[in-house]
């Protein structure tokens, strides 16, 4: 069945490996050297990429993610990303590169051993693209393969064994920036492979970008900065929120070896492609900037919504990804999915996100102290979303939604009393409701700020047709620091309301000191739900609270397809069918309510026979938040594992699938016969 989607994607492509004997490489019945083509000194032991080159992140535009080999990746498109980044104010933002991917070239070389632009794609060659680019103000990347293939599936001319003539081509059309894949490596030393190329571009004497893409497989942050100016560090990003979410956590950890003209790169940005929300895409934007990741751009931008334009050009959230002191942010905590990471900046400052990986809204908090601020009297917050500015007297928490993230600017000085008070608007208790019923619900408005809030209002709205009425006071004259309007509301969804999520929002009012009117609101999402019946059943009939998935949707009674629904096969685990459960691909996570009406939830769990030898992950059962249960990592070749949780008194249960920590390669995880006790 299918890899990581067809075209041997960058990270899971068709990888020809082993080294052959005697330093030899073959290639199409032909015997090459392994050695460049010409030699040239390399630079001094232990140097850095020392090319000056990339001092902040790379930020630009490449065609994969939106067009992969597909006819519509032509000489118009790219040049028509170069009128957009102007016209837009992309270029002002500090968008540079437009970038070339895989399939810009003919099948093979000329008689001169010289690469060939595809006529039909790029009909007047590679370096009147970059005259037209660099007329713009802007410069061109190009891609190819430290190997002897690229990695589509055509298999087009890679540079192993022609490093150095490559390269000067490169130059010799105005080439700016080069991605160096890593298809068809033949099994040679990547550290070879790249240094070769490294030495290659200098040689040109051209100021080129140099990418180091071998997809984190040799751990090139230990290594690459002396080569390159950037480096992946995972497999490809796909558009789903699971595959962005998996490749974020193995990119945070890996801080300290990014900084000026050397960064950890966790592929390209998938805002605007269309499938994730906007509210996910600004989560993407937002962490991409904390981790001081390069910005490539990865969505068609002729056909994109204004949304996605005002996500990619928040000069504020670029700010904190091209700040030059060049810190990447670091993990604070990120206990129960509520994350904090913080970003030392140049000013002094400390950029702090609030990241929400779970399927409901959250309260996360964290203190100016802790995010490394020196004691003051006050702080100033700048919310770089919201692009307001509020004191706080150093607590910084928020309510942040589902899959989102708040994303701040915080520092410390005697500015913060030109600000009003931030406040905090929170929701306690489960916003599940089942139709007809009425439930309970607590909202909080927190005076965070070092000032008091003044003149303080709650309100509490819903969809058309629901009651929500307060039981308890709304109003108060003032709130000091760190004290709260409390306000409980009863909720009631009409009966016959369609099981799923409906919008709830809290709205507070209040004034500064000075007079200042403010009106602060945050979205909640209320769940209606059914409960599981007497008894229980399977899983897979019963509605989802939350999906999400690393490749396509998550999937009812048969494997998961990676694409559109339904395009799974049957659940087949050591040779073993089952009829009913669920077919995931890691990273994923799905809930249901359970009521507090149940005791067990059991499954046989493993990776799909479909892949083969490939694929590992871990299963994982949560009850209400707490881990319940765990497979330990599980891979094709082992048979159906069981694995059984006690949920009793569970509101919520929730099936987690992670990619054992190996990245996201081929992990089709098969929830066999799944089923609820209650």
């Amino acid at each position: 069945m299918r890899h990581l989607p067809s075209r041997p994607t960058r990270a899971s492509r068709h990888r020809v490996l082993g080294a052959l004997a005697a330093g030899l490489l073959c290639t199409a019945g032909a015997v090459v050297p392994a050695a460049a083509d010409s030699p040239a000194p390399a630079p001094a032991a232990g140097t850095r990429a020392a090319n000056g080159l990339a001092l902040t992140p790379p930020m630009g535009f490449n065609n994969w993610n939106s067009t992969h080999c597909r006819a519509e990746f032509d000489e118009a498109m790219v040049k028509g990303i170069a009128d957009i980044f102007v016209e837009k104010g992309l270029k002002d933002a500090g968008y540079e590169y437009v970038n070339l991917d895989d399939c810009w070239a003919m099948p093979e070389r000329n008689e001169e051993g010289k690469l060939v632009a595809d006529p039909v794609r790029f009909p007047h060659g590679i370096e009147a693209v970059a005259d037209y680019v660099h007329a713009k103000g802007l410069k061109l990347g190009i891609y190819t393969s430290a190997g002897t293939r690229t990695c589509d599936s055509v298999g087009l001319p890679g540079a192993l064994g022609h490093e150095f003539s490559d390269a000067q081509q490169f130059a010799d059309w105005g080439v700016d920036y080069l991605k160096y894949d890593n298809c068809n490596n033949q099994g040679v030393d990547a550290r070879e492979r790249y240094t070769t190329m490294r030495d290659a571009l200098a040689a040109t004497g051209r100021p080129i970008v140099y990418s180091v893409c071998e997809w984190g497989q040799n751990k090139p942050w230990e290594w690459a900065a002396e080569l390159g100016n950037l480096w992946r560090t995972t497999g490809d990003i796909n558009d789903s929120w699971g595959s962005m979410l998996s490749i974020m956590k193995q990119n945070l950890p890996l801080a300290a070896a990014a900084g000026p003209g050397h960064w950890n790169d966790p592929d390209m940005l998938e805002v605007g492609n269309g499938g994730m929300t906007d509210t996910e895409y600004r989560t993407h934007f937002s962490m991409w900037s904390v981790m001081a990741a390069p910005l490539l751009i990865g969505s068609d931008l002729r056909t994109a919504s204004q949304e996605t334009f005002d996500i990619l050009s928040n000069e504020e959230v670029i700010a904190v990804d091209q700040d030059p002191l060049g810190r990447q942010g670091e993990v604070l905590s990120s206990e129960g999915g509520r994350w904090v990471v913080a970003k030392e900046m140049e000013d002094g400052s400390r950029a702090v996100a609030l990241f929400n990986e779970t399927g409901s809204a959250q309260r996360i908090s964290t203190t100016a102290a802790a995010v490394g601020l020196p004691r003051a009297s006050g702080y100033t917050v700048r919310d770089l979303w919201d692009h307001t500015t509020r004191n706080t007297a150093g607590a910084l928490s928020a309510t942040v939604p589902a899959h989102g993230t708040v994303l701040l600017r915080v520092t410390a000085g005697h500015r913060w009393a030109a600000h009003p008070p931030a406040v905090e608007l929170a929701l306690e208790g489960s916003p599940l409701m089942e139709a007809g019923r009425t439930a309970a619900l607590t909202t909080e408005v927190t005076d965070l700020g070092r000032t008091p809030a003044l003149t303080v209002s709650a309100a509490l709205t819903g969809p058309a047709g629901w009651r929500v009425e307060a039981a308890s006071a709304t109003r108060t004259a003032a709130l000091s620091t760190g004290r709260a309007l409390a306000t409980r509301w009863w909720v009631t969804a009409p009966a016959g309301t369609a099981p799923g999520s409906y919008d709830l929002t809290l709205t507070a009012r209040y004034r500064s000191p000075t007079g200042e009117r403010i009106r602060s609101a945050v979205p909640f999402q209320a769940h209606v739900v059914v409960p599981p019946p007497a008894g229980g059943g399977y899983l897979s009939d019963l509605p989802q609270l939350s999906a999400s998935n690393g490749y396509g949707p998550v999937e009812k009674d048969t494997s998961n397809g990676e694409s559109a629904a339904g395009d799974g096969h049957p659940l087949t685990i050591g040779g073993q069918v089952y009829a009913k459960g669920l077919g995931a691909h890691a990273a994923s996570s799905v809930e249901y309510y359970a009521g507090g009406a149940c005791g067990t939830v059991s499954a046989q769990v493993g990776v799909d026979d479909e892949k083969g030898t490939k694929g590992s992950v871990t299963f994982e059962i949560w009850a209400d938040g707490e881990k319940a249960a765990s497979t330990g990592v599980l891979t094709n070749a082992m048979a159906p594992q069981p694995l059984s949780a006690d949920v009793t008194g569970a509101q919520v249960v929730r099936l987690v699938v992670t990619d054992a920590g190996d990245g996201v390669d081929s992990d089709h995880a098969d929830w066999g016969d799944l089923r609820i006790m209650c």
